[in-house]
């Protein structure tokens, strides 16, 4: 999916969300991915507001971000678990998730994979933020780091510079992931460039999905929007979804400074062949020489112990 959120409004994107499923199982697909943090919004104001003096406008957004966050632990995408269940479809969808288990006003920046049968297949929160997202969202841990079976094959996320992460890579790569989905909010040359090379090296379809939004797709009502956003024309991002082949052949997109739905065959099987000549994980890996521990174990709450 390459459309813009409803920004800072949950209810109405995740209309969006529901409505955009059911046109992609419609056109027979069976796997449907969305951007990062898609509900309720990519925070890309904390890239044009100043830390000091634009404090008291980036806390009153950051506010109305937290009442739309999406609470997992209180069944916050039940009505999109319910539309997968009856469309058939595996989702995966980034979202902005709010700690309902712990401190309540914690943000992560979040991909989940939703299976047809409507169940939550896998949780991941991006282990570390980039530069100003640092004050939006917490740093996540590795017990999300999973590849996960599907009808539509064996489905694995990573969130935009994650991406860039060597061992984060591998860690999907170990698992023999058929399709690795990277939902961004990256674009450009050098971005499209990287989702070739991991189809190359993880020999596995790339789905790069990211996010296309224009100054007068953000709603009238968001705080600073005069200020933040004036030229309704602007394309604050033009999007680049692409879809890649195990070899690093593009098959569909880029999907450049417009609106739509990139659609493509990606067969299962042809990344388990492509393999045959390169498999980082397996023949190619050398595990004699080299590896990777993964922590994988849940960080719950902060216990203190009160001393006399």
């Amino acid at each position: 999916m390459q459309h813009p959120p409803v920004l800072l409004d949950l209810k109405k994107t995740t209309d969006r969300v529901v409505e955009l499923i059911a046109e992609c199982a419609r056109e027979g697909a069976q796997l449907a991915t969305f951007p990062e943090t898609y509900l309720p919004g990519y925070p890309e104001w904390v890239w044009r507001l100043r830390p000091g003096a634009d404090y008291a406008l980036s806390s009153e957004i950051h506010r109305k971000l937290i009442e739309n966050a999406v609470n997992i632990e209180a069944n916050g995408l039940e009505r999109i678990q319910r539309a997968a269940r009856t469309h058939k479809l595996t989702v995966v969808l980034g979202v902005n998730e709010r700690d309902g288990a712990y401190s309540r006003s914690t943000l992560y920046n979040t991909v989940v994979i939703i299976g047809p049968d409507g169940a939550l297949l896998n949780r991941h929160r991006k282990l570390m933020p980039t530069n100003p997202e640092r004050m939006v969202w917490g740093q996540g841990d590795a017990s999300g780091l999973n590849v996960v079976g599907t009808p539509a094959g064996r489905v694995g996320a990573l969130i935009c510079w994650e991406n860039y992460m060597p061992l984060a890579r591998f860690a999907l790569y170990a698992q023999g992931p058929d399709i690795y989905v990277a939902p961004t909010w990256d674009e450009g040359e050098a971005w499209i460039a990287t989702m070739r090379h991991i189809a190359s090296e993880g020999r596995c379809w790339v789905l790069g999905n990211g996010t296309s939004l224009q100054a007068g797709d953000v709603p009238a009502d968001f705080p600073g929007r005069a200020e933040l956003f004036p030229d309704a024309e602007e394309w604050i991002n033009p999007g680049d979804s692409v879809i890649v082949s195990p070899t690093g052949t593009l098959v569909a997109g880029p999907l450049h400074g417009e609106h739509g739905i990139l659609y493509a065959e990606c067969d299962p099987g042809a990344a388990a062949a492509a393999r045959r000549t390169l498999d980082v994980a397996g023949h190619y890996g050398r595990p004699d020489i080299f590896r990777l521990e993964v922590t994988r174990e849940h960080r719950g709450p902060i216990t203190f112990i009160a001393q006399e």
